[in-house]
């Protein structure tokens, strides 16, 4: 019997690649289908988004340089292909968070509808960067590598958002 790991892939017809690719779906999975929730605002949408992106790495592994951390290729394909899933959602419909406790408990969004509104109001790359840091739960470095950016930046990006939500979340205030 062949076992369907992710799309396109089987264990029989697996190789070194396709090995640490599955080692790291199976690893990683919940966290990355957090994350791709976080994005697209929808656990469907983001399970899709994670299996798109995973059967995406398996068909382009050869692209892999492996000078970089394969499972950071693999955060920013499914980062990338989430965010791809958000615009399409986004041009059929608006994009609240939807009421999901598994996607909305780190900034207790399930709770306080407001956090949700001001989360969808900061800017992409540092909603982003608390995607990654608070859902996916990633280190600076991991997140440098997903987003392509220094972890400078990822630092400075999340101050920032950090900031951006205290502001609009006192706003918000009555």
């Amino acid at each position: 019997m062949v076992e369907t790991v992710v799309p396109g892939m089987t264990r029989a017809s697996a190789g070194a690649g396709l090995d640490e690719i599955e080692a790291i779906y199976r690893r990683r999975l919940a966290r990355l289908q957090r994350l791709a929730t976080a994005i697209t605002g929808s656990r469907e949408a983001g399970c899709d988004a994670v299996q798109d992106a995973f059967a995406r790495a398996v068909h382009r592994r050869a692209e892999f340089r492996r000078e970089g951390s394969l499972e950071g290729w693999l955060w920013r394909i499914v980062v990338t292909t989430a965010r791809d899933a958000a615009e399409r959602l986004a041009a059929t419909r608006e994009l609240p968070l939807e009421d999901d406790t598994e996607a909305g408990s780190v900034f207790g969004a399930s709770h306080f509808p407001e956090v949700r509104r001001v989360i969808a109001l900061l800017p992409e790359r540092q909603r982003l960067v608390l995607f990654l840091r608070y859902y996916a739960d990633l280190d600076y470095e991991a997140i440098a590598v997903a987003l392509e950016v220094s972890r400078g930046t990822v630092g400075a990006t999340l101050n920032a958002a950090h900031a951006s939500l205290r502001r609009l979340l006192q706003e918000a205030r009555p």
